[in-house]
């Protein structure tokens, strides 16, 4: 990581809450907050798009007017479209805008571990939906990918990538997150297979046709290391090593004995594609075995060459950033 850096923090609503915090960040000290949206139903994704603020809540995408300055928005939301939220197992429902603006993109995780509850309730489910953001029509843009837990686009390529949950209990070495680059119309896996044609045995009926299909992912993350956040670097401002990657938030195990993630890594990219082992970026949230933070969502700012980063334990916001001299 740079060899100097300075975190600021400032508080965050808790997650589930029912509303959105606007904060304004300083260097060298913690930020005031307020609520920017209230009355809303667990929001998660955001995407800002020609002046208009999209929230993926639970049950529904959002659009809100949105002027630069603004520090409260009264106006009610106008619903884009509903979002599938019966059981919602994995309720959280991540969000980016594409290349253009025009189409938006939202994850929408899975009903259950391995299709346990039936697949009547996954209907709609472990899918990334392709929204028009002018009539609110979708169509699902791949499927069979567990719980994709943050999308953002790759600059160069300017494709869409996920970061995405895979499933538990198949002992603390399997089964790895990933992350990945959308391709349109693929399947995943899921329930079925994992990472390609990997057969898992739990899954009743066995759907042979379906493994077959099944594509195998860009890059393992580590299994259980719950990543739950993706953002790309697209100057360097935090020094040349880091000018060209994704940062990617890893939320920690919560079923291994030896806890994996807690941390935000960097894994360099060259040509739109990953070239390197992931490298560790921000770490220091576990202390004597216990964690004091917990990473979630990341976000690059070209324009002041800074990282910020959600932390949903100790309910802060980091800011790392080169000292300047």
């Amino acid at each position: 990581m740079p060899s100097s850096w300075a975190p600021v923090s400032w508080r965050l609503p808790p997650a589930g809450a029912a509303s959105l915090a606007l904060t304004r960040p300083a260097i060298g000290r913690t930020c005031p907050s307020s609520p920017l949206i209230t009355g809303l139903n667990a929001p998660y994704g955001l995407a800002l798009v020609e002046g208009q603020l999209y929230v993926a809540t639970q049950d529904a995408l959002l659009r809100f007017p949105y002027r630069e300055g603004e520090t409260r928005i009264t106006t009610p939301g106008v619903e884009v479209t509903s979002l599938p939220s019966r059981i919602n197992h994995h309720w959280t429902k991540s969000l980016a805008a594409g290349p253009d603006g025009s189409k938006l993109y939202v994850g929408i995780g899975s009903n259950s571990n391995v299709g346990e509850r039936g697949m009547a309730v996954e209907e709609d489910r472990a899918v990334i939906w392709e929204v028009d953001r002018q009539s609110g029509m979708r169509r699902t843009y791949a499927s069979g990918i567990r719980n994709p837990t943050a999308l953002a686009v790759e600059p160069q390529t300017r494709r869409l990538w996920a970061v995405v949950n895979e499933r538990d209990e198949l002992g603390p070495q399997l089964v790895p997150d990933y992350m990945t680059a959308v391709r349109p119309g693929a399947f995943y896996g899921w329930p079925y297979s994992y990472w390609g044609q990997n057969v898992d045995p739990r899954v009743h009926p066995q759907q042979p046709d379906m493994v077959r299909r099944a594509i195998r992912p860009d890059y393992a993350l580590g299994s259980h290391v719950a990543a739950l956040g993706i953002s790309f670097a697209t100057r360097p401002g935090l020094g040349p090593a880091y000018a060209q990657g994704a940062f990617v938030g890893q939320h920690g195990s919560w079923n291994r004995q030896d806890l994996a993630g807690y941390k935000v890594v960097f894994i360099p990219f060259a040509n739109g594609r990953p070239a390197g082992k992931p490298q560790d970026f921000l770490t220091g949230f576990i202390k004597d075995g216990h964690a004091r933070g917990r990473p979630v969502g990341v976000s690059y700012d070209p324009v002041h060459g800074a990282l910020l980063v959600a932390d949903d334990l100790s309910n802060s916001v980091w800011r790392i950033a080169p000292t300047r001299r």
